[in-house]
């Protein structure tokens, strides 16, 4: 089985989102506009409520899913559906915005720290009109599994160590892994041959990336293979490892929609204009 290794590096770029929520945008900037099927990557993480304290407001989705993974603090959701929820720490939301939703996430705190991530992966052609639905899913719900000396790994997606995550029915079969790794430790990670991957290093300083050293707040884009080494360096570290299946298919996209053709994002600004999410 082939190993991966890293074909490029990508650090985030500053920028903000919803009503003023600064965050670091690592895919879907032009360093790295997409990475099919991740259409998006960013990292919030601040502990002064003015970064966050505004939040991200009633806003539409079409043709995607959004993951909300939070790290630290608490943000409620809600949508035109009826659907409510709360983001607390450890806690992973995968919405399936499918043919149309308005959806809000607002910060339920005033101060403390805020941390987390937001994914966008695209959807296929075939189901982007799809009926809208969320895995809400609580910390508690997420195995934690210990697969060598000096690593402890959440599986939010995928399979690792004997353990299966609780997101289930993605059609891009995500994997989804929190790895953290001690100084010195070591851990061969098996990934879909096919499918495309990253890893980021979001704690500590850096960590061992396929035998390579990944400074934090980097992101690795991984080449084709069956497996990856996930090592720690000279201190603990935290990394994101993400994978998921290609869709290959043509993507156009306006702000918070995505699809396939200008007509359909022609067609997805009508329909929000009319009410019709």
């Amino acid at each position: 089985m082939s190993e991966r290794r890293i074909l490029r590096r990508i650090r985030g770029t500053d920028t903000s989102d919803g009503a003023g929520v600064k965050l670091k945008r690592i895919i879907g900037q032009p360093g790295l506009d997409m990475l099919d099927p991740f259409l998006l990557l960013d990292e919030f993480r601040s502990d002064s409520a003015d970064d966050y304290i505004a939040g991200f407001p009633e806003h539409p989705h079409r043709g995607f899913e959004t993951v909300t993974y939070m790290l630290a603090g608490h943000m409620q959701h809600g949508d035109n559906h009826g659907n409510r929820g709360d983001l607390v720490p450890g806690s992973v939301q995968w919405m399936t915005a499918g043919r149309g939703i308005l959806h809000s996430e607002m910060p339920q705190q005033e101060n403390g720290l805020m941390w987390g991530f937001q994914l966008w992966v695209n959807l296929p052609a075939s189901d982007k009109m799809t009926a809208p639905r969320y895995q809400d899913i609580g910390p508690e719900r997420i195995p934690v599994v210990h697969p060598a000396d000096g690593v402890t790994v959440k599986v939010i997606a995928g399979e690792l160590g004997g353990a299966t995550g609780p997101v289930a029915g993605i059609v891009t079969a995500p994997v989804y892994l929190d790895i953290a790794v001690e100084p010195g430790a070591q851990l061969e990670v098996p990934l879909p041959e096919g499918h495309h991957a990253f890893a980021y290093v979001f704690d500590g300083t850096d960590a061992q990336v396929a035998g390579e050293k990944l400074a934090r707040s980097e992101l690795a884009v991984l080449s084709p293979g069956g497996t990856v080494r996930i090592g720690g360096s000279d201190a603990p570290a935290r990394v994101l490892l993400v994978a998921g299946r290609p869709l290959n298919e043509a993507v156009t996209r306006y702000g918070p929609f995505v699809m396939n053709t200008p007509e359909q994002i022609h067609e997805a600004i009508a329909d929000f204009r009319a009410g019709k999410f």
